[in-house]
């Protein structure tokens, strides 16, 4: 039943703990800091703060999310169903509380709605050819 579980939850729940253990107004800063910086071929330091990392994570997360809706199982929908309460869960925290007011997380609520979006399209098509090949 694990494999119902939308992996971009992850994700949101690192930004749940970051945004809310240093309190709401520090949340942006908190996200932007360097934790570490990469020299560039070019001479420039390459900073790469909590932020970055977390949205790197979402667009790996958000790949195989991609991969799991093409899945025409029963746990697939259980699946939909889950992106779409998470969706309305990162909409909510993204109007109503201010540590979610950022981009970083404004980015995140966009992949959750790219994951739900992806999934029901993907079998409405998948259902709909079903159908026609049931015509037949």
């Amino acid at each position: 039943m694990l494999i119902a579980l939308p992996l971009l939850v992850i994700p949101v729940i690192l930004y749940n703990i970051v945004a809310l253990t240093g309190g709401a107004a520090l949340a942006d800063e908190r996200l932007r800091e360097p934790m570490f910086s990469i020299g560039m071929a070019s001479g420039a330091q390459w900073n790469v703060g909590a932020g970055d990392l977390i949205l790197f994570l979402a667009l790996i997360l958000l790949f195989f999310e991609l991969l799991k809706s093409t899945s025409s199982q029963k746990v697939a929908i259980v699946n939909h169903a889950l992106s779409m309460i998470l969706f309305v869960i990162c909409l909510v925290e993204f109007l109503l509380l201010r540590g979610f007011a950022t981009s970083t997380f404004f980015l995140i609520v966009a992949m959750v709605m790219l994951d739900v979006l992806a999934g029901f399209i993907v079998t409405i098509i998948a259902a709909r050819k079903d159908l026609d090949f049931g015509a037949v």
